[in-house]
């Protein structure tokens, strides 16, 4: 078993330059499944104790966090994340906090699901980060108010005990719960600052919800939906083509770079479950002359499965939305698309509903995992 790499104490005054030259990260082996937390997902940061310097909401930005040295306001240097004032003892005699003294916030995720590891990201906070963080877990349905998740009934799991961290550094923490969640508990010990939350997992979708849906993106994060593996993924993650909305820019779908070989780029997905598909959509948009040319899609039922046509190999738009309604509807657990010769694309969405075996086997999971 690796090790996950920790970090702790400051690191050194600002001096100018890059601010991230010396910024303290490593590779985690978590960080390549989707993150719970994504604002894009519908995640937020939905209450705090403090944030006297810096508002909770940058938590969850998507961007690494920005450090300039010269932007001050009147309560202080205003810092891209979340920070809070500095904790005081009891009186004079008892300057320093008590030990169990900690600020917190509560985080909502954008997709239940179960947490696999947490990255809690000190970036450009040196000296005025937390000595040490824990993080909490719990699963309440619906919409719960802040007052409802701090009510005493709720019961909240260790997700990370309390432990030392350091300043700007990325510490990681590799997450052995396999349960299904809703909401997290960050706290930091006594106070300081953070600059980013990315809590990484798999999906756990609601089944009463898709079944209400009917017929729903199958592929989509949001729904349980997963990439795989892909050929290429020199310009941004082959994920992004499963992510909530339209594309906004170009570097928000999935780019390969320029093959000079004779063969083509792919992605393979995985289906929430078993299931029935319908229509296809290929997104193209903000792709203009990197579209992929042609795009094919095969689809196999369970792992190993035999690969089966979906879309044969068709012609592509750029920046175009493409919409394909199949002739009949086509059974499958996993989809892989072919571009041709490379390119990208920005959406894949595969539109249909689960069968009776996917909505069991789906059902029995979410049981399994407290849903």
């Amino acid at each position: 078993m690796t090790v996950t790499p920790r970090f702790t104490g400051d690191a050194s005054p600002y001096g100018g330059g890059d601010p991230y030259a010396d910024y303290r990260t490593a590779d985690f082996p978590f960080t390549h499944l989707v993150d719970l937390a994504d604002r894009r997902l519908g995640a937020g940061v939905i209450a705090a104790n403090d944030e006297f310097f810096a508002e909770r909401e940058n938590l969850l930005k998507p961007e690494p966090a920005a450090f300039d040295p010269e932007r001050f306001g009147h309560k202080g240097k205003i810092m891209d994340g979340w920070e809070t004032r500095r904790r005081r003892g009891a009186s004079a005699a008892e300057p320093h906090p008590a030990d169990e003294d900690h600020d917190w916030a509560l985080v909502r995720l954008g997709a239940p699901g179960v947490v696999r590891g947490l990255v809690v990201d000190t970036a450009h906070f040196r000296g005025n980060y937390p000595q040490s963080v824990s993080v909490e877990a719990t699963s309440l349905p619906g919409s719960p108010s802040p007052e409802d998740l701090l009510a005493p009934e709720v019961k909240w799991t260790t997700l990370v005990p309390r432990t030392a961290v350091g300043g700007h550094a990325a510490n990681g923490f590799v997450v052995e719960a396999a349960q299904r969640f809703t909401h997290l508990r960050v706290n930091q010990h006594p106070d300081g600052g953070i600059a980013r939350l990315r809590v990484h997992g798999e999906v756990v979708p609601d089944p009463a919800w898709l079944a209400a849906l009917g017929t729903f993106d199958l592929v989509a994060l949001e729904n349980g939906g997963g990439v795989e593996d892909a050929s290429d993924r020199f310009y941004s993650p082959a994920t992004h083509t499963i992510a909530p909305g339209r594309s906004r820019k170009m570097d928000d779908g999935w780019e390969t770079r320029r093959r000079r070989d004779k063969g083509n780029d792919w992605i393979r997905y995985r289906l929430v479950e078993q299931a029935e598909i319908r229509a296809v959509e290929i997104d193209t948009a903000y792709l203009k002359g990197n579209a992929a040319g042609w795009a094919q899609i095969s689809v196999s039922d369970g792992e190993g499965g035999e690969p089966a046509e979906l879309l044969p190999r068709t012609r592509l738009q750029p920046d175009t939305n493409h919409r394909f309604v199949l002739p009949e509807p086509v059974r499958g657990t996993h989809v892989r698309i072919d571009i041709f010769p490379d390119g990208g694309i920005s959406r894949l969405r595969l539109f249909g509903s689960l069968t009776e075996q996917g909505e069991t086997r789906l059902a029995a999971r979410h049981v399994e995992l407290g849903g």
